[in-house]
């Protein structure tokens, strides 16, 4: 890519995860090359996780998180190891200038609790590679990222099943 931008998907809706992930498999289908870094999920379960060897060597996923939730008040210290450590797999991936599309799902939420310091997302758009198309996914995005991006979708949730139909199923919600 000539210019690489900026995305941001948040709010309390669904479908951030979702819209990131349709972007990496349209990405993928054009052999670009994408890193997702998915922070405070962990698990081997997921459907993207299934499906990642099958876009290999295009589309690489990193897990920095662990099964469970996350307390926001008191997070555990090997949560905050854990996004640390995905942290800085993202930043070696775009030092290295590796991928042409880095995710880092969930990076807004690890943000607001604390795993890791807004200054360090700050400095990694700015450093950003020109040609790198950087997307952050996750609820309670900071206003200075806001202000940094290119493009914010927020997903306003009007309306979900989860609080009266049906739990998580696998191939919709994981």
């Amino acid at each position: 890519m000539e210019r690489g931008l900026v995305q941001v998907y948040t709010g309390n809706g669904k479908g951030k995860t979702t819209a990131a992930l349709g972007l990496a498999l349209r990405a993928t289908g054009h052999g670009l090359k994408v890193l997702i870094v998915q922070f405070m999920k962990g698990g081997k379960d997921t459907g993207e996780q299934k499906a990642a060897p099958r876009l290999s060597p295009n589309l690489h996923i990193v897990k920095a998180g662990r099964e469970g939730f996350v307390s926001k008040t008191t997070p555990d210290p090997v949560d905050v190891k854990l996004a640390r450590e995905g942290f800085s797999a993202a930043e070696e991936a775009l030092r290295k200038n590796e991928y042409d599309i880095v995710i880092l799902d969930e990076i807004n939420v690890a943000i607001d609790f604390g795993l890791l310091p807004l200054s360090v997302l700050l400095r990694l758009i700015d450093s950003k590679p020109e040609g790198v198309e950087l997307i952050l996914t996750g609820r309670n995005a900071n206003p200075e990222v806001l202000e940094k991006a290119d493009l914010v979708t927020e997903m306003v949730e009007r309306k979900h099943y989860f609080k009266e139909i049906t739990p998580a199923r696998r191939g919709i919600e994981f």
